[in-house]
């Protein structure tokens, strides 16, 4: 049985049941049983996306973000208001809130303010700027690199992906990678937070600038005399390369705030944690030991993995610990840690970043201990 094609309105009904020539012209080349069966399919390909539809209709109820989520976590914290109450009064627990909101509040404007100007320096200046600025000589070209971190702050985040447009843009790793560990740490958003953050020390300031700056050019110079090309994989085109520059300005802060948003209240937390919750005889005993101290808090910032915009505020809680200690936190934190780890793996290839990340980590810990004794 063939099925044939409605007759227009209007038409002939012999016309519509004519035999095979007018079939032949309308469904050629195929066939006219084959052409003919033909629109059935479309149909039925627009009928089968309900079941998927329905499907998912019925599972957007159970989705993390839906509304009814939503709605149950308000009525468990409505029902359970009693024992979170009790909990919240507890003594430990408002030391906690107490630092965890002191820190978060001071780190706060600094964290939003260099995450606007990091996206502006990503989207707004030409990498071709930076290969123009730099001298022709690698060796003179790493300690300009690491001093134009000075002056053109953005977060480690942000570092990562400037560096691999200078590299992609023909200047020379070495300096590149000076600026990608210098630019975190002595940016004037982050020297004014440091400021802020220690207001009885103002040495540190100059300590953290200085040691910085040190381990930057000595890792650019190491890189430049000692390292291959085949460590380091071309890095690819960022994301937002091909957006216009208000579009590309706005993921770009988007996404800072997002990952130094988060770590920064993970850094708050743990710094209240470490503060409130464990005990302050270990905290002592970890301190008294000059070379656990550094040692420890070194480890304790690559965990963390805080934003160099947030981080003095929460190595200053810690008075337990020596500055040369907490000078350590500060000089290695924006160098290295774990989502700087996984961005350079990432933007240069995970066997760069099996040999950058634990020299990094060793030389931030020695010209930290140089500085430290020097200046503190």
């Amino acid at each position: 049985m063939s099925i044939t094609k409605a007759a227009p309105p209007g038409a002939d009904h012999h016309d519509a049941d004519a035999p095979d020539g007018p079939r032949e012209q309308t469904d050629a080349p195929d066939g006219p049983r084959e052409q003919t069966d033909a629109p059935d399919g479309p149909r039925e390909q627009a009928a089968a996306p309900d079941g998927p539809r329905e499907q998912a209709a019925a599972s957007q109820g159970w989705q993390f973000n839906s509304p009814l989520v939503l709605v149950m976590l308000l009525l468990v914290l409505v029902v359970a208001q009693g024992p979170i109450r009790r909990a919240l009064s507890a003594p430990v627990m408002q030391s906690w809130m107490t630092v965890f909101v002191a820190v978060v509040c001071q780190a706060l404007p600094f964290l939003v303010l260099g995450v606007l100007l990091s996206a502006a320096i990503a989207v707004f200046v030409p990498p071709a700027f930076f290969a123009r600025a730099l001298p022709k000589r690698p060796a003179l070209a790493v300690p300009v690199a690491g001093m134009a971190g000075a002056v053109l702050p953005g977060c480690e985040c942000a570092s990562v992906p400037v560096a691999g447009a200078l590299v992609r843009r023909g200047v020379t790793p070495a300096a590149a990678l000076a600026f990608l560990l210098s630019a975190p740490a002595i940016n004037p958003i982050v020297l004014t937070a440091t400021a802020v953050a220690f207001p009885r020390n103002p040495e540190m300031v100059v300590a953290r600038f200085v040691a910085s700056l040190l381990v930057a050019c000595v890792m650019g110079w190491l890189w430049q005399r000692l390292g291959r090309a085949d460590w380091m994989r071309p890095p690819a085109r960022p994301s937002h390369e091909g957006l216009a520059k208000g579009a590309a300005f706005w993921d770009s802060v988007r996404h800072d705030v997002m990952h130094a948003g988060g770590f920064l209240v993970i850094g708050a937390m743990a710094a209240a944690t470490l503060k409130a919750v464990v005990p302050a005889t270990w905290l002592h005993a970890a301190a008294a030991n000059p070379v656990v101290a550094i040692l420890a808090l070194a480890v304790l910032a690559v965990l963390l993995s805080i934003c160099s915009e947030a981080d003095a505020f929460v190595v200053s809680s810690l008075t337990q610990f020596s500055l040369t200690a907490r000078l350590a936190f500060l000089v290695v934190g924006p160098m290295i840690d774990l989502k700087l780890f996984a961005m350079q793996a990432g933007t240069f290839g995970r066997g760069f970043a099996l040999r950058f990340a634990p020299a990094t980590f060793a030389l931030a810990i020695l010209g930290s201990v140089l500085v430290g004794t020097v200046l503190l």
